[in-house]
């Protein structure tokens, strides 16, 4: 068995067929990990996300910031423009089934036996793998409760930017969603910044990326996605794996099953023509 994990997708589908036909992937035997923003930007959000559910045991996915924004639209909460990708699932006679799905998926993922950690975007300095479970945990059992929508009526906001172990009810739980959802860069105190977007390097002086400030995370092995514009990173015990795919970049698989990792990578067939990156 193999197991790959592949960055952001929002939506390239053939991207990903092309991606899994070189990698010669057979759902029989392997597995794939998928770390979030399957839909959103992309042409084929709806085949992307029918795909990756239709896995089943074969997949595991994390929950990203454009699939939270699927669901949020689903639920009233956001609106979709009239020409996002996002309509092609919410228009679907099976939207229910499939958002139903979403709901469900996790924020974060840890495989004991591999040794590594899944998210979207990061992980706050202050979390050891206990408390970042514990804290995904908390916004799982309100994305799935009977009350989801009102949960994400508060789930918007920047503030507060900051985790503390006595925030409570819906501050709490934003925090914890953009941290694992919209986390790119933070001060030393661990204060979010969610407007910078760029490559790393060119951010205020006391901005860092999220795994560059001294963390309980430090030693852990991690995968993720979200931050385009940083590209691929692939060093020490961090895989960061949105290669800007949908902004005419690569789509990025990593064998992690094995040491050391191997990457593997095609090309964009079609440059997404936005200038801001997500």
């Amino acid at each position: 068995m193999a197991v790959y994990a592949i960055g952001d997708i929002q939506g390239c589908f053939s991207e990903l067929k092309q991606l899994l036909d070189q990698i010669k992937f057979d759902p029989d035997q392997d597995q794939l990990w998928f770390v979030g923003d399957l839909v959103n930007r992309g042409p084929q959000s709806l085949e992307t996300i029918q795909f990756v559910r239709a896995l089943g045991d074969s997949a595991r996915c994390v929950l990203g910031n454009h699939d939270i924004h699927l669901i949020a639209c689903y639920a009233g909460v956001q609106t979709c423009k009239p020409k996002s990708s996002l309509n092609q699932i919410l228009l679907d006679p099976h939207a229910d089934e499939i958002i139903h799905w979403l709901r469900f998926l996790p924020l974060l993922h840890y495989d004991s036996a591999l040794d590594w950690i899944m998210v979207h975007a990061g992980l706050l300095p202050q979390w050891d793998l206990t408390t970042a479970q514990q804290c995904a945990h908390e916004v799982e059992i309100q994305l799935r409760g009977e009350n989801y929508v009102d949960f994400l009526r508060h789930a918007y906001g920047d503030m507060p930017n900051q985790w503390h172990s006595k925030l409570s009810s819906h501050h709490r739980w934003r925090v914890m969603l953009n941290a694992f959802t919209r986390l790119r860069l933070c001060d030393q105190d661990g204060r979010m910044d969610f407007n910078y977007k760029g490559p790393l390097g060119e951010q205020s002086p006391n901005l860092h990326a999220w795994f560059d400030v001294p963390r309980k995370s430090q030693q852990l092995n991690i995968i993720f996605g979200h931050w385009s514009a940083l590209g691929l990173k692939h060093e020490s015990n961090l895989l960061g794996l949105d290669t800007g795919c949908l902004w005419g970049g690569q789509l990025t698989a990593a064998r992690i099953d094995c040491k050391p990792v191997t990457l593997h990578q095609t090309d964009c067939t079609a440059k997404k023509k936005i200038t801001r990156r997500a």
